[in-house]
């Protein structure tokens, strides 16, 4: 029987289950194919083109990376607060209509981030502050209210894990065609700045199509409005964060894994120029683990119904860390090193896939917690330990390659080589296993217990009506 659903303002709408189309599934993964054309550009050129085109020292460019993440980590937060706050929601939904207005400002500030203007070295490092605290800042206004519209498209567990793979699936399919077609247009030309410019208009001007096209086809069918007298305190948010253990465990195992894979995006660049001596290799390297990903992103499904998310989760970090630390054995040309990626990225594909359909788990924990239903500040505080991550991801290679003497575009000593192959491997791999050990002790929300909470929350909707 099909179990009422009452929003915050007393609108009552039916849950029915099963809900999603295809089209809408593909829609909701597109969108984030669009997003990653531009997040992925920064996560994997704009280190290098800092060090190599903008003439920064590698510590000054972590250090761009490390302080703009983190002023990008507050954003998040703050842009989580105000669409939770909203009211008078009008026909375009509570989360849609960020996504349609930060489109073309976020691909415009993506293009002049990779620009080289004529300005002293001062000049340029503060240029390279300001554009990506810039891209950062808007890039929060855009994908704060994407990640968060999930529990609004579907209550049902099931379709969610489907989004969320479908959403890793177009993360992924992003970050391949990111990493297979940008090079290529940038070495079509002889000067490197236009090179970078030119390929990041056009990657800029696909995001924006896709972007839109996801917000033409996803729908809001469960949006909690805050009444007209409710104003919830940026400090009564933060204290049913703090009660809220699935998400504090699911942040500190995404401080672990996704610095661990950002860290593998920013150097692998480098691992192939001056490591394996065949910059050439990226694009091969991203075609064929990338597809490795769509595999697995495949399977989360089926595994999530087999054995459940938790033991989906660990699976997933366990076969990432013996590809890696196998890579950093064995990886001495390409073929070995394109195979060994493959595997990591392949069970890297488990723990992306299902870190979005964790927190949207996380909200109906907080909401069956703390009374409080916060889908913007749960995904925002989510983010905001993602952005921390991304922080420590683009400053450490950066501080070690300043520290082991890295000279752009030279040859590099056996030391800085061992440094960067470390870099590559044996530091995502610790990671990985840390995250085995985390979830495995602290994390407690089964599948169960998830199903109990879902009931709970309608039966007490149910008696308020």
């Amino acid at each position: 029987m099909a179990q009422p659903v009452v929003n915050d303002s007393g609108i009552q709408s039916v849950n029915t289950s099963k809900q999603l189309k295809l089209k809408e599934k593909i829609a909701y993964g597109l969108g984030d194919v669009g997003n990653n054309f531009l997040f992925d550009l920064g996560q994997i050129y704009l280190l290098k083109f800092y060090t190599d085109s903008l003439g920064l020292s590698s510590a000054t460019a972590g250090l761009v990376f490390l302080i703009t993440k983190i002023w990008d980590a507050f954003a998040d937060i703050t842009v989580g607060t105000w669409i939770d706050n909203r009211k008078n929601i009008g026909p375009k939904g509570k989360f849609r209509p960020f996504i349609l207005y930060a489109a073309i400002p976020l691909a415009l500030i993506t293009i002049v981030s990779f620009t080289n203007p004529d300005f002293s070295l001062t000049g340029k490092t503060i240029w390279a502050f300001v554009t990506y605290m810039a891209f950062g800042t808007i890039y929060s206004i855009s994908n704060i209210p994407y990640g968060s519209m999930v529990p609004a498209m579907t209550k049902d567990p099931v379709e969610r894990a489907e989004l969320a793979s479908f959403r890793q699936a177009g993360s992924n399919l992003g970050l391949l065609i990111t990493t297979v077609g940008f090079m290529p247009i940038v070495l079509m030309f002889n000067n490197e700045s236009t090179g970078y410019v030119v390929a990041v208009s056009v990657f800029a001007f696909l995001g924006v199509l896709l972007q839109i096209y996801g917000y033409v086809h996803v729908k809001e069918r469960y949006v909690h409005e805050k009444p007209k007298e409710t104003k919830v305190k940026l400090i009564d948010s933060y204290k049913g964060l703090f009660k809220n253990t699935p998400l504090l465990v699911l942040c500190l195992v995404n401080l672990f894994t996704f610095s661990a894979f950002n860290v593998k995006l920013a150097v692998q660049v480098y691992f192939c120029q001056y490591v394996l001596k065949n910059v050439s290799i990226v694009p091969y390297m991203g075609f064929f683990s990338i597809g490795c990903v769509f595999i697995g992103v495949a399977l989360v499904p089926f595994m999530v119904k087999k054995v459940g998310k938790k033991l989906t989760y660990i699976l997933g970090c366990a076969i990432w860390a013996v590809g890696d630390i196998s890579a950093y054995i064995f990886a001495d040309n390409a073929v070995i090193f394109i195979i060994l990626a493959c595997f990591a990225f392949f069970g890297s594909s488990f723990v992306n896939s299902l870190n979005w359909a964790l927190v949207s788990d996380a909200v109906e924990y907080g909401e069956w917690k703390t009374g409080n239903r916060s889908e913007g500040v749960v995904y925002s505080f989510f983010t905001f330990c993602r952005k921390l991550s991304q922080a420590i991801a683009g400053f450490v290679p950066g501080l070690v390659l300043g520290l082991v003497g890295y000279v752009p575009n030279a040859v590099q000593s056996a030391n800085v080589q061992q440094s960067i192959r470390g870099l590559m491997f044996i530091y995502p791999s610790t990671l990985a296993i840390a995250t085995i050990a985390v979830i495995a002790i602290f994390y407690k929300l089964s599948d169960e217990k998830y199903n109990r909470i879902i009931k709970d929350l309608s039966d007490r909707k149910n008696v308020s009506m």
